[in-house]
C-alpha cells in the first residue's frame, strides 16, 4: 500500500539487541469528504510507520516532512490504561520517498546558505 502524508514529529532510531535498527515515525494522512446532505467534513488518520533498511535516514525525516510510504499496513490491538481495547494503525514500510521537508528546514538551509556567501557583491562581473 502507498501512503502520503505528513510526519507528526521527528523520526526517531531505536537500537535493538541484536545491533538492528529501526526508525520509527508516524504519518498524518489529511481526508476530506462531503456527505449527501451536509457540509464537507476533514479527517485525519495517523498511521505508525517502522523501517529498517537505513537508519541514516532518519536525519531528513523531520516534523512536517513529505513522505510516500509504501509497505505492509497492519493493525495492532491493545488494552489501554483504562482496561479498554484499543487499537493503532501500523505500516511495515519497504520504501520511502521524501517530496518535500517541513518549512522550517528551508528556512535554515536558505539562512545557512546565505551566511556562507564571503565574497563583497561590488566585484561581480556584471
Amino acid at each position: 500500500m502507498v501512503l502520503v502524508g505528513r510526519t507528526t514529529k521527528d523520526a526517531a532510531v531505536n537500537q535493538l539487541k541484536d545491533d538492528k535498527q529501526v526508525i520509527n515515525f508516524t504519518l498524518a494522512i489529511n481526508d476530506y469528504y462531503k456527505p449527501r446532505n451536509g457540509e464537507g467534513k476533514n479527517s485525519a488518520n495517523y498511521i505508525n510507520c517502522s523501517y529498517w533498511m537505513n537508519a541514516k535516514l532518519a536525519e531528513r525525516i523531520t516534523k512536517g516532512t513529505l513522505v510516500e510510504a509504501t509497505g505492509r499496513i497492519y493493525v495492532n490491538t491493545y488494552m489501554g490504561i483504562n482496561g479498554e481495547p484499543k487499537a493503532s494503525l501500523n505500516c511495515h514500510v519497504n520504501s520511502i520517498k521524501l517530496h518535500s521537508t517541513a518549512k522550517t528546514n528551508k528556512t535554515t538551509e536558505c539562512a545557512l546558505n546565505a551566511a556562507t556567501i564571503t565574497e563583497p557583491l561590488e566585484d561581480l562581473p556584471f
